[in-house]
């Protein structure tokens, strides 16, 4: 009986640990974390765009010859879409992510028609500091995709282990996980980076 009692008191704790970290106690705000970092790389990434942005319009604007409207049409946008925040912990709530998301489109409408109207305008397109921006901007364009995709990823893999077993266990005892929403383009379209291309 010694014998017995001995090896439960030590079997019966790994057992335990062992039973806990199967129900997600450490795996589920590991994938949640993994989703948050996830979050900041886009938000990292919108913000250098709207950097870009300023000094895109501050360069066409030193040209001199650009619609005033269009102007302030994209500096309206910009200034919306760096106002608009979500933080990680938003990021269970819909309504946010997609305020978060309509203020992006509506900058990338903006910024659309602001290069779209340089077309009218050639010097402009030989200008080496817009040709630099442009340059960067089409980068950005790129790295927003790329960080929208990975956070995509990051919460389809939180959502989907905090709602299978035996995960959904610690994630609804012990964390009181909720899912958490993906980025989904708002409008058509939205979700390719605007061209660009001022070559012809």
């Amino acid at each position: 009986m010694t014998l017995l009692r001995r090896f439960s008191t030590v079997l019966l704790p790994i057992f335990g640990a062992l039973a806990l970290s199967a129900c997600g106690v450490n795996s589920v705000p590991t994938a949640e974390e993994e989703a948050k970092a996830k979050w900041a790389d886009v938000q990292a990434q919108y913000q250098r765009r709207a950097n870009l942005v300023g000094n895109l319009v501050a360069t066409v604007k030193a040209a001199g010859k650009q619609e005033q409207d269009t102007l302030v049409r994209v500096t309206e946008a910009r200034a919306k879409a760096t106002s608009v925040q979500v933080n990680a912990d938003d990021l269970s709530d819909p309504a946010k992510v997609a305020q978060f998301q309509a203020a992006q489109a509506q900058l990338s409408q903006g910024l659309g028609r602001l290069l779209a109207s340089v077309e009218a305008y050639p010097d402009l397109k030989t200008n080496e500091n817009f040709l630099q921006l442009q340059s960067q901007l089409e980068g950005t364009e790129n790295r927003i995709a790329v960080a929208i995709r990975d956070y995509n990823g990051a919460v389809q893999a939180y959502n989907t282990r905090i709602r299978t077993f035996p995960d959904a266990i610690g994630a609804k005892l012990i964390h009181g996980a909720k899912p958490m929403t993906p980025f989904e383009a708002t409008t058509p379209g939205a979700e390719e980076a605007p061209k660009v291309d001022f070559g012809a």
